[in-house]
């Protein structure tokens, strides 16, 4: 394969995975490309002004570039870069390589946030962070007739990856599935290990009352839950718009308390 001119752009073509993702970093420096856009197939559009390439994903060459980026980064700022991916935001692709090749070619800070990259990483890593610290706070779990706890969730960005050892360790003793309905994935924990799933929904998943899901108690457990939160709450301290703030209305459909 020809290396493309530093004077033109490059578009890499990935499967949109982490690994496929490092493999872009890898090609960079590989083809000693010069200005790259990344994006996935099915984002793609093409282009009569600028070269494409595709990126074959491959394990050996994505660990070799996480063995490097190890090498400049703490394992706060590993954890960054892993967000932004998780963020899917459409131009976060791009960003990385960009930070990345700073990583490697000038050996910038991780803390210089003076440069637009640094400081796009950072504040694209808090954005994640809050909703995967919701996440862990927002999540209701459902008993299913086989004994399974069962919790849906919508965030904004896919924080599943992110929310799974919290659980594993909070709930080591009973099995449970959190599905993204969002992404059309989940995770289901077997009391031992956590695989990735996707389920064929017959029947709406998020009723409480469908006798064909949930356990046949689940109806009365959710009823005394609402209860709880209805005798703790003081109507003279109630802050309509702070409480708004802390719980976003978008969470609503997947809290227990908040359904009628």
């Amino acid at each position: 394969m020809t290396p493309s001119s530093f004077d033109s752009m490059t578009i890499l073509i990935y499967d949109g995975t982490w690994y496929g993702l490092l493999c872009c970093i890898y090609d960079v420096y590989e083809y000693k490309l010069g200005p790259v856009s990344v994006s996935t197939k099915e984002q793609h559009q093409p282009d009569a002004f600028s070269n494409t390439q595709e990126v074959f994903t491959s394990a050996e060459h994505a660990k070799r570039v996480l063995k490097g980026l190890h090498t400049k980064l703490s394992p706060t700022g590993m954890a960054a870069i892993y967000s932004c991916y998780l963020s899917e935001l459409p131009e976060m692709a791009s960003v990385i390589i960009r930070y990345a090749r700073l990583l490697f070619s000038s050996g910038i800070s991780e803390k210089a946030y003076g440069n637009p990259d640094v400081l796009k990483v950072s504040q694209v890593a808090k954005m994640v962070s809050r909703e995967r610290h919701r996440m862990k706070a927002f999540i209701r779990f459902r008993l299913t007739q086989d004994d399974i706890y069962y919790a849906t969730i919508e965030p904004d960005f896919n924080v599943l990856p992110l929310i799974v050892s919290h659980f594993k360790n909070r709930y080591a003793d009973q099995k449970w599935v959190i599905y993204d309905t969002k992404r059309g994935y989940g995770v289901f924990y077997d009391l031992h290990t956590t695989e990735e799933i996707q389920l064929d929904f017959t029947v709406d998943p998020d009723k409480p009352t469908d006798t064909n899901i949930f356990a046949e108690n689940e109806e009365q457990y959710q009823t005394l839950w609402k209860d709880y939160f209805k005798h703790v709450s003081i109507d003279s301290r109630k802050n309509t718009a702070l409480h708004v703030r802390h719980v976003p209305r978008r969470y609503w459909k997947h809290l227990t308390e908040k359904q009628v």
